[in-house]
């Protein structure tokens, strides 16, 4: 570390001399060695100015140079002995042509209150030209009169880096169009900006040191699986997308995140200290149900597709409805039913295996009619021409299958009438367990789509039936 020039008389004073050269008293040399001696203060000055960060160095009132740090010398290559006691800047760390005005500037805050902020090109000691800024500022004696000028700098392209920093900083945690937290090694939030707070449904001070789990009611152990990874192993590869459910002021919701995950450690310390987690993650929910749908609607037309072709091949038109079926089921329901009507009731003729997944098949000694009590949701939906949707009560899930004669297993059901030619044949019923969601709306224009297929081959065998014992009705209903 480069040293600053003292004119003082401490550094002269011997260790065991007095203030005029004299011994000091025993009893003063006694005390000092029992305790520990004070670091003297120039070097104690010396050794906080070596320490700095920044660049800097010092003028007394007449220019000439006092100070010099050892970060000064890196970035001119001046060293504190080569620059201590040069009469201002000319010549060596400036051009000749430049010195006067960059020393008047420097010099002019002596005089002035505050800080000035200024750009200039220094030179370095291998002839090269560096542009720095610096901050320089008055320094007042014992007196209070102007005692020199204290200067420090730094490259501009470094502190340029710098203010980038500090601006993107700024920016992510408060104008940013996704979400940016910081989470500690506790995984608790410590910083979150405005997106994220609106994203993770609070205030952007009321979620700071609170648990995951306390706002995350599903996905929280994928989430703290993911920051523990990163503070174990280092940041992913690529984003990260996760699907979490939010405990609202409006109920649950369910959204999807492309997260992003860095580990944060100290740039003070020695080694690598983990301060924690930086997440940034998007809202992509939209774009995902979106992307579902579209792959939901390819796979269905490309199965009911299938199921065209395989019932044209079907010598019985029967067959080929429950054919039909069986392509609709795949990704889509669990059980299958084909009821039909007969004068005011519903006869069953078609159903999937009631206790293990299996083919939609003609029911043996079938036209016994059906036992459906009132407001029965396939009765619904001959009374309506349309669509029933149905769904068990919690914990009556048993109960509420077996009274309508269906799969013990039925949690969800949707009802679809049979039509062709202006009449109602009957109703194609579509039914879910209790591991699938409810049906919705588009399940239902599918399950139509379904349904038209279905009829048009069930009005076909009826007409088959009805023309005489002379063709065949090899389903046996």
């Amino acid at each position: 570390m480069s040293a600053s020039r003292s004119s003082g008389t401490t550094d002269a004073l011997g260790p065991e001399e007095g203030p005029e050269g004299r011994p000091a008293p025993a009893a003063e040399t006694a005390e000092a060695a029992d305790g520990p001696a004070p670091i003297p203060g120039s070097e104690l000055l010396a050794a906080l100015l070596d320490g700095m960060d920044a660049a800097l160095c010092a003028f007394d009132a007449d220019g000439t140079v006092t100070h010099w740090n050892r970060e000064a010398e890196r970035i001119l290559g001046w060293s504190a002995k080569e620059a201590v006691g040069r009469p201002g800047f000319a010549g060596w760390a400036v051009r000749r042509a430049d010195a006067g005005e960059i020393q008047g500037r420097l010099m002019a805050v002596m005089d002035g209150p505050g800080r000035q902020v200024h750009e200039f090109a220094l030179l370095r000691k291998d002839g090269g030209r560096v542009l720095v800024r610096t901050q320089s500022a008055g320094v007042r004696g014992a007196d209070g009169k102007p005692a020199g000028v204290y200067c420090a700098f730094g490259e501009v392209h470094a502190q340029i880096d710098l203010e980038r920093a500090i601006a993107l900083s700024e920016a992510l945690f408060e104008d940013a169009s996704w979400g940016v937290v910081l989470v500690d090694v506790d995984l608790r939030p410590t910083v979150v900006n405005a997106h994220a707070a609106r994203a993770l449904g609070g205030g952007r001070t009321a979620l700071l040191g609170r648990p995951l789990g306390e706002l995350i009611v599903q996905g929280v152990e994928d989430l703290e699986g993911a920051l523990q990874h990163v503070l174990a192993a280092g940041d992913p590869p690529a984003p990260v997308e996760l699907w979490v459910t939010l405990r609202t002021a409006e109920g649950n919701r369910r959204r999807c995140w492309r997260s992003g995950f860095m580990r944060l450690a100290s740039p003070l310390a020695e080694e690598p200290v983990p301060l924690g987690v930086g997440w940034l993650f998007q809202d992509i929910t939209e774009a995902k149900l979106a992307a579902q749908d579209a792959d939901r609607v390819r796979f269905r037309s490309n199965q009911l597709h299938r199921a065209s072709r395989s019932a044209a091949e079907c010598d019985d038109p029967m067959e080929a409805a429950t054919t039909s079926l069986d392509y609709a089921l795949a990704g889509f329901a669990d059980h299958a039913l084909i009821d039909l009507v007969a004068g005011e009731r519903l006869v069953r003729a078609a159903a999937t295996p009631s206790d293990a997944p299996g083919p939609c098949l003609p029911v043996a000694g079938g036209g016994i009619p059906l036992r459906y009590v009132q407001g029965h949701p396939a009765l619904q939906a001959v009374d309506r021409t349309g669509s029933v949707r149905a769904t068990a009560g919690a914990g009556a899930a048993g109960e509420w299958a077996a009274g309508r004669q269906w799969p013990a297993d039925s949690v969800h059901a949707l009802c679809a009438v049979l039509r062709s030619r202006g009449r109602t044949l009957g109703v194609v019923t579509f039914l879910r367990s209790a591991h699938r969601a409810a049906f919705e709306r588009p399940d239902a224009v599918y399950a139509e789509s379904v349904a038209d297929r279905v009829a048009a081959s069930v009005d076909l065998y009826e007409a088959l039936r009805a023309a005489g014992p002379g063709n065949p009705n090899p389903s046996g209903v």
